[in-house]
């Protein structure tokens, strides 16, 4: 997803017209529209709205008795009319969006986490600053983080109140706990 001009930390005024907007042009869309939908609600830290958006656009394109335009086929493609990939990347970009987002001043775990996803766990997501990352969370809150330093970069982390910045070298593996207290 990309783009990092417009966040709630330098431009909160912005980002609170950029919701407004969205808001006005509505929910309704398929294909590349639903996707960055997905994405701007997880940036907009709404999981639960972007959660919905995921539903939309993986909801039966082909269903008895209703008409639909949009969703997915019961391939799981993208039912843009006939087909748009754009849906599917797109989509599971927006759903990684509401798990990790590092797009401004380090990573951050869990931003808009749906209460539909409350329990899961990821492996093998990549954020920027070259970290390779594996973390889970149990009722809405995170568990663990695993991450591997690929570029020696300085890693910081957060997660709702805590943060942890830290120098890595490359290749280094480090371990922390829900609470970012190394293990």
């Amino acid at each position: 997803h990309p783009g990092n001009e417009i966040n709630w930390k330098e431009t909160p005024e912005l980002m609170e017209a950029a919701r407004q907007s969205l808001i006005f042009r509505g929910d309704e869309g398929t294909g590349w529209s639903l996707a960055w939908k997905i994405n701007f609600w997880a940036r907009f830290k709404d999981g639960n709205h972007a959660w919905a958006m995921v539903n939309t656009l993986l909801q039966p394109a082909e269903y008895p008795g209703r008409n639909i335009r949009g969703g997915s086929y019961p391939n799981l493609f993208d039912a843009h009319p006939p087909f748009q990939i754009d849906g599917n990347f797109g989509g599971a970009a927006g759903i990684m969006e509401m798990l990790m987002q590092s797009h401004l001043d380090g990573i951050e775990l869990l931003p808009a986490l749906p209460d539909e996803l409350s329990s899961g766990w990821v492996k093998g997501v990549r954020a920027r600053g070259g970290f390779e990352l594996e973390f889970s969370w149990e009722n809405g809150e995170l568990s663990h983080v695993n991450v591997l330093s690929l570029a020696g970069e300085p890693l910081i982390i957060m997660n709702g109140n805590n943060r942890l910045e830290m120098i890595t070298r490359a290749g280094q593996r480090l371990k922390f706990s829900g609470m970012l207290q190394q293990l």
